[in-house]
C-alpha cells in the first residue's frame, strides 16, 4: 500500500499536466476586420452557397422612372441584362465591346445592391480607413465611418472614394460617393428599408439628401 500511493500520485500529476497543456494550446479566434464585420452583417457568410441572384435596379427622379433587371449566375459569371424590350446575355469572362458596355451598368447596379459584399470582392483594389464616430451627413447622427479609396488604375471608375456610415450593427445607414476622391460629395444617399431575404440583408431604398423627388430602389430580389 505504501508503494501504491506514490504511483497514484505520479499518475494524477501526469494527467493534470496533460490537461493543463491542452488548455494552454487553445488560441482565441482572430478579430474580424471592419470589412468582414460589415459584409457579414449583410449575410456575406452565406454567399458561397448562392448559385444565382436576380434584382431590378430602379431610378425615380421627379416624374421619370428608369429600371433594368439583372440575372447573375454567380458560379459561371453569366449575366442576363433586361432593359425595356432589350435582353442581352453575356459572360463576364469573355466580353466583346457590347458586353463591356452593358457590364458597366451591371457593376454600377450591383454596387448599389451589394456594396457590403463588394468590400470583400474588391479588397485588393482599395485602401480603407475606419473611424469609430463621425457625423452622418443625412441624419446628423453619430455613426461609424468607413472610407474606401480605389486605386488609380483598372475598373470602370478608378480613383473614386466611398464614405460608408454604419450603425452599431455594422449595417450601412448612409453613404457618400466622391468622384476621383475629391473632397466634395458627388452624391449622398440613405440606405434604408432593409429587407431580409434568405438570411441576406438588402437596403431597398436610397434617397438623396435634401430631396424626396429622387430614389434608387433595389426590387425583385430573388436568390437561388
Amino acid at each position: 500500500m505504501k508503494h501504491l500511493l506514490p504511483i497514484l500520485l505520479l499518475v494524477f500529476l501526469a494527467t493534470a499536466c496533460k490537461t493543463e497543456t491542452k488548455k494552454e494550446s487553445i488560441e482565441p479566434e482572430p478579430e474580424l476586420s471592419i470589412l468582414e464585420k460589415v459584409a457579414n452583417a449583410h449575410g456575406y457568410e452565406q454567399w458561397k452557397d448562392v448559385q444565382e441572384i436576380a434584382f431590378t435596379f430602379n431610378v425615380d427622379r421627379d416624374t421619370i422612372h428608369f429600371e433594368r433587371t439583372w440575372i447573375w449566375e454567380t458560379k459561371t459569371n453569366q449575366i442576363t441584362s433586361i432593359s425595356g424590350q432589350d435582353t442581352l446575355v453575356y459572360n463576364r469572362n469573355e466580353m466583346d465591346s457590347v458586353a463591356y458596355k452593358a457590364n458597366r451598368g451591371f457593376i454600377n447596379d450591383r454596387y448599389w445592391a451589394m456594396a457590403p459584399f463588394n468590400m470583400m470582392w474588391d479588397k485588393e483594389n482599395f485602401k480603407y480607413e475606419h473611424m469609430e464616430k463621425a457625423l452622418a451627413p443625412v441624419s446628423q447622427d453619430s455613426l461609424q465611418k468607413l472610407t474606401l479609396v480605389y486605386g488609380e488604375e483598372g475598373g470602370y471608375t478608378p480613383g473614386d472614394a466611398f464614405d460608408f456610415y454604419l450603425g452599431d450593427d455594422f449595417k450601412v445607414r448612409e453613404w457618400v460617393f466622391r468622384k476621383g476622391n475629391q473632397e466634395e460629395p458627388s452624391m449622398t444617399t440613405t440606405w434604408e428599408n432593409y429587407q431580409s431575404i434568405d438570411g441576406f440583408q438588402f437596403a431597398q431604398d436610397h434617397k438623396r439628401q435634401g430631396t424626396d423627388a429622387f430614389n434608387i430602389a433595389i426590387t425583385g430580389i430573388k436568390i437561388k
